[in-house]
């Protein structure tokens, strides 16, 4: 079975399973799942119960897909991701955005935990993603081009959708939320960085620093979809002395502490955004 059979079996199981056409989709990252508490009557769907899709393992992710209505939009929110650190192909890891897009979403919000790079940051900002940078070692991308989707080579220079940076922005300001803005770096994992690695990521340019979120937001774009990202910052990791080591428990901990502006924000960012 080629990756397109496999989209489109993923695909007609969930078509099967809902009564609404998803307009946005939603992915929630470590200690973010709670968003998907808010969703009105939705249908619930678990990952291993979906063929061809993989399951989540990593604590903090529920692994399950969510549909229904959100602030009077049609949603559809995955519940846990998939990480290429947990040993998926890159392939595995983003099926479920292309499954969303045959679905009928025109937007993707990704959100994730993540760690500080800028030292204007602290641990419990939100930050809304404009950039990034794949230090991942691969790319979704590689391999035969479906061209059902998108072009052999799409263009990354506007990724993360400057209308709806600036809406989340007005969102945030409405909320009076502050929020910071600015680039997240995505590696492989699943360690934390050495120091030196570090300081090269900041010294290329990058606020934050993460394990997921690029992969999903290429082949969104691929798609021809809009996307829009939050990070939430759950610790800082400006190498120096006085390094705290970050745990993922304290990741958790933090992210669950950033719930409840988070989920306003993404509520209100719904219910006003134009598709």
């Amino acid at each position: 079975m080629n990756l397109m059979q496999r989209i489109q079996k993923a695909a007609d199981y969930i078509n099967d399973k809902i009564d609404m056409k998803p307009e946005i989709g939603i992915i929630l990252g470590t200690g973010l799942g709670s968003l998907a508490e808010q969703i009105e009557n939705p249908t619930i769907i678990e990952y291993s119960d979906i063929p061809e899709f993989p399951v989540s393992t990593v604590v903090g992710h529920a692994g399950r897909l969510l549909v229904g209505k959100l602030e009077g939009k049609n949603v559809i929110a995955m519940q846990g991701r998939f990480h290429y650190y947990e040993g998926y192909p890159m392939q595995d890891v983003t099926l479920p955005v292309r499954v969303m897009k045959l679905l009928g979403i025109k937007l993707l919000v990704v959100s994730n935990a993540c760690g500080g790079l800028n030292p204007s940051f602290k641990a419990g900002d939100i930050m809304i993603i404009t950039d990034h940078l794949n230090m991942l070692g691969n790319n979704p991308l590689i391999g035969p081009n479906l061209e059902e989707f998108g072009p052999r080579f799409p263009d990354m220079s506007n990724v993360y959708d400057k209308d709806m940076v600036a809406h989340m922005e007005a969102t945030a300001n409405k909320l009076d939320i502050k929020v910071q803005k600015g680039v997240y770096c995505a590696i492989s994992g699943p360690n934390y960085l050495s120091k030196a690695e570090l300081g090269m990521l900041i010294a290329i340019g990058s606020d934050t620093v993460g394990m997921s979120t690029v992969p999903e937001t290429i082949v969104a774009k691929h798609c021809g979809l809009k996307v829009a990202g939050i990070s939430c910052i759950t610790d800082m990791a400006i190498p120096n002395p006085n390094m705290i080591p970050p745990s993922h428990e304290e990741i958790v901990k933090v992210a669950e502490g950033v719930k409840p502006r988070f989920v306003a924000l993404v509520k209100e960012f719904v219910k006003e955004v134009q598709l």
